[in-house]
């Protein structure tokens, strides 16, 4: 499929906020660090860029386990919003739509894909994390 355009389009990304409890019923939530410019040894939430034959959830939980190495269904996954700040990415317009997923533990994630490292966090400490991010966190404890 090639397509010419007179004006510029934004890319679309998805984004996986994956909650889960420790034994203390402590809510965490998994961050990967990302491998790769830009940000390249950041913490951000996994995700990554949509196929053009992909529903929206499917892709964010292919890229949720390419980074992760944990599966999720697309079917038991939630929209929490999506985010486009005009700058919110330095390399192109870039619109993400994230979804969150509830485990009732904290499953061993392995870093994959352009993820340097993936580490569930404890969500009253959070490092900090890339561009929006904190943000589409706080949203998805609301939904």
């Amino acid at each position: 499929m090639s397509f010419t355009y007179e004006y510029p389009r934004p890319g679309v990304t998805t984004d996986m906020v994956a909650l889960g409890y420790d034994r203390r019923g402590i809510k965490h939530v998994l961050l990967i660090q990302r491998g790769r410019e830009p940000w390249k040894g950041e913490w951000a939430l996994p995700g990554g860029f949509l196929e053009m034959d992909e529903e929206l959830e499917v892709g964010a939980c292919r890229e949720f386990e390419e980074e992760t190495g944990l599966s999720v269904s697309p079917d038991e996954v939630a929209q929490v919003g999506a985010y486009g700040g005009v700058d919110r990415d330095p390399r192109m317009r870039l619109l993400t739509i994230a979804f969150t997923y509830v485990y009732a533990d904290l499953p061993e994630a392995q870093a994959g894909d352009d993820a340097a490292g993936a580490r569930w966090w404890p969500i009253d400490s959070l490092p900090p994390v890339i561009t929006d991010h904190h943000v589409i966190i706080a949203d998805a404890m609301k939904v």
